[in-house]
């Protein structure tokens, strides 16, 4: 088994990445301070992601999952430097952009685009659809012309699912999983190496939600593009991505390929999001699993209390060692003290 050190050197976490990653991210943190007082005296702070390191391939797909208040939104802003990370290294095809400036940064942002999760505030109210998603093209030099960047609005949002009836209508006259269909036309738009997807399909209905994941995926193929996908549907993040993050209070508690976390969780948590879905997946259990104990505050240090608190029944497997991630071989890590009890546990409830 290999600790955390095995997570900071220049290479690769994922054996099965030889090429150099597209995005690396390592031990990204993200305190909020929290402010009391008269004179607003920072008495403590949330850690809203803390420590958090993964490689992202080309053409690859990333899901980070986890509950609400884990901190998956706010590594995905911090990946684009929406909001500025309290410490840590984002190297992006090789480049360390954490501590570029906004003008140095911008010539990478056509490369790295979000798509949020909120289609009502991410649209300009006083834009309409076509000048929203072709002004980028425009100011980027994709197109030529007005013309061919009209051109190019129109098979956008036939990809989507819309068309050109409605170039010039504005956000309010849309519903919200239109505008949502429209806010993924847009970052198409500059034609990205790397898609942030936060929360992008899940205000959408099933049959299109199916045809939005189509539209990424065979762009995926198509021009090798790679996505961290932020979701709370495991469903989807099986059926869309190639690895997957489980995050629990702003660390990542399990990572590797999904279909060795899928078929064989070994974290508890990961083990009760897995519950919850349907068992379409190979190997899924049916057995839903109830987590016990309280939450703990996001103000407090990582600590084996963390988890204590949360997975009782698990207490010896965060005791007796420093919680770090260890590598259980190919690409599949997991954070614990003694990862023999958790491959004890698990093969135990796989036998149930």
């Amino acid at each position: 088994m290999h600790g955390l050190a095995a997570w900071q050197d220049d290479g690769p976490l994922y054996p099965a990445l030889m090429e150099t990653p597209l995005l690396q991210v390592r031990n990204l943190k993200k305190y909020f301070p929290i402010q009391r007082g008269v004179f607003a005296q920072t008495v403590g702070h949330v850690r809203a992601v803390d420590d958090v390191s993964f490689d992202l391939g080309v053409g690859r797909s990333l899901g980070l999952v986890g509950e609400s208040g884990s901190g998956k939104t706010t590594a995905g802003r911090c990946l684009l430097r929406l909001i500025e990370p309290t410490s840590g290294n984002i190297h992006f095809d090789g480049t360390d952009f954490s501590g570029l400036s906004r003008n140095q940064l911008r010539p990478w942002r056509r490369q790295m685009q979000m798509i949020f999760q909120d289609p009502y505030s991410s649209l300009n109210a006083r834009h309409t659809i076509g000048s929203a998603i072709a002004e980028p093209m425009l100011q980027h030099g994709l197109s030529k012309n007005k013309a061919e960047a009209r051109d190019k609005t129109v098979a956008l949002l036939e990809r989507v699912g819309l068309g050109a009836e409605h170039l010039n209508h504005y956000p309010h006259q849309f519903s919200g999983g239109q505008r949502q269909r429209i806010g993924i036309a847009r970052a198409l738009a500059v034609e990205p190496r790397m898609i942030v997807c936060d929360e992008a399909v899940s205000a959408l209905d099933v049959s299109v939600q199916a045809q939005v994941l189509n539209v990424l995926m065979d762009l995926q193929d198509e021009l090798q593009m790679s996505y961290v996908f932020i979701a709370h549907d495991l469903a989807v993040v099986a059926h869309v991505c190639h690895d997957v993050a489980v995050m629990y209070l702003g660390e990542i508690v399990e990572q590797g390929p999904v279909e060795h976390i899928y078929k064989n969780p070994m974290h508890p948590y990961t083990q009760a999001l897995l519950s919850a879905i349907p068992p379409d997946y190979p190997g899924q259990k049916r057995q839903r699993i109830r987590l016990a104990g309280d939450t703990p505050s996001p103000m407090e240090p990582s600590s084996a209390e963390r988890f204590i608190k949360r997975f009782p029944d698990h207490q010896d497997a965060f005791t007796g060692g420093p919680i770090t991630m260890h590598d259980l071989g190919d690409g599949h890590f997991v954070r614990c003290a003694r990862p023999d009890i958790l491959q004890q546990m698990a093969t135990a409830l796989q036998a149930t």
